[in-house]
């Protein structure tokens, strides 16, 4: 209420504290790949399991362009792996 009151929440808005479960899982996934956690634990919960992987995606339009981006650097599409000569 003091928040919104100083104008740093809209009126009516609350925020509440993030739980442990997503601080934890978000910084797992900021240390490790989902996959390394997966071969170094036995049992994952699986409510821990879904945070981390959430967590584990980018989250800025610019990091989920240049993760998915499929350019590997070579200017002719041709000389690209895969690529078939003209």
């Amino acid at each position: 209420a003091a928040a919104a009151a100083l104008g740093l929440l809209p009126l009516g808005k609350t925020q509440s504290p993030e739980s442990l479960l997503d601080i934890a899982a978000r910084k797992v996934a900021e240390k490790w790949p989902f996959q390394r956690v997966e071969e170094r634990f036995e049992r994952i919960p699986e409510p821990v399991q879904r945070r981390i992987v959430y967590w584990s995606f980018p989250r800025s339009e610019r990091e989920i362009c240049m993760y998915s981006s499929f350019n590997t650097g070579a200017e002719d599409p041709a000389t690209a792996p895969g690529g078939t000569a003209a």
